[in-house]
């Protein structure tokens, strides 16, 4: 395992890491968790993802007990703040009290003192980023988070926190987590591309798999329990799995066989030979989808430009997300 700088700060993390989106304490329980948790720790994984809304909680649950065992120290954790808790007005968005109350919520679930990265979950334009910027900003003084980032924000929103938290003598963000895939480039190539090289903002990547399309697995049709049959994936199905998709998806898995890859690993190589990427997030239902994940790092000098012009030619140029 490979460990990127996180950005210009001086934490370093894992360039694959474990996400516990969908999967954990939802899809699987307690065991499974525990097992993908160990065997990603085994091959050197140090990087947990998580958010406060991911299994209404139960994501933190499993995973705090999960690493339990392990050196905490050996270990960075994430969790994410932004969406609704319960139908109270003030259980949502990045006010003050929200913010306060969710990462203690957090800190229980996980059974840690502290996250090493607390993301904003998405922006939120009814609160004052000053407002944001001066909590995380107590939060990281109170040392209950040592860095806090963001997550789906435009690279403006983010020089905007940025230049204001020095403005004001906080603590500015350290990190962004954007969707990144070979279906979703523009984010990361070319929006945030300027505040990674200017602010040195590190990026930790969701979704290298585009919900699974890159997989392979729905080339044929939706298989029984995939995730495109789950009761609230509903826009999967409706938005994401449409024949424009699929014709680019079923060309790129025959390109992964051709070339000896798993469609995954080729999913996930291409993500991290962007230099601005610190992490790639990986999810994992299975022990076995652990390993398939991780062995991805190793084909990265593999990803020839020949490779990269025939994937160009299946996906087209970098557009518009």
């Amino acid at each position: 395992m490979n460990y990127r700088r996180l950005g210009s700060s001086g934490l370093k993390v894992s360039e694959l890491s474990l996400g516990a989106w969908v999967t954990f304490g939802g899809q699987v329980d307690q065991d499974v968790t525990t097992r993908c948790v160990q065997a990603a720790f085994e091959r050197g994984v140090t990087f947990f993802d998580n958010a406060d809304i991911y299994a209404n909680g139960n994501a933190e649950v499993v995973v705090g007990k999960a690493v339990k065992g392990l050196p905490r120290t050996d270990v960075v954790l994430s969790t994410k703040v932004f969406f609704p808790g319960s139908k109270n007005p003030n259980a949502r968005g990045l006010s003050r009290k929200h913010i306060f109350e969710s990462i203690h919520a957090s800190l229980k679930r996980l059974g840690t003192d502290y996250v090493d990265l607390y993301l904003c979950h998405r922006f939120d334009p009814e609160t004052p980023v000053e407002e944001t910027v001066r909590v995380m900003s107590d939060l990281v003084r109170q040392g209950k988070v040592l860095y806090w980032g963001t997550s789906e924000w435009t690279g403006a929103q983010i020089a905007a926190a940025h230049g204001l938290a020095r403005g004001i003598g906080g603590v500015p963000p350290t990190m962004e987590q954007p969707q990144y895939n070979l279906y979703r480039r523009a984010r990361v190539e070319r929006d945030l591309k300027w505040v990674c090289d200017t602010l040195g903002i590190g990026l930790t990547t969701w979704s290298p798999l585009a919900f699974g399309l890159l997989t392979g697995k729905y080339n044929d049709g939706i298989p029984q329990g995939s995730r495109a049959t789950l009761h609230g994936y509903e826009w999967l199905r409706e938005e994401t799995l449409t024949e424009e998709r699929l014709t680019k998806a079923r060309a790129y898995t025959a390109l992964a066989r051709e070339l000896g890859f798993s469609p995954a690993q080729l999913a996930i190589a291409w993500c991290l030979r962007t230099p601005t990427v610190s992490s790639v997030i990986t999810g994992a239902s299975r022990v076995e989808q652990v390993h398939e994940n991780l062995a991805a790092a190793e084909l990265v000098p593999q990803l020839t430009p020949e490779v990269l012009v025939r994937l160009e030619a299946i996906f087209g140029p970098v557009k518009s997300d």
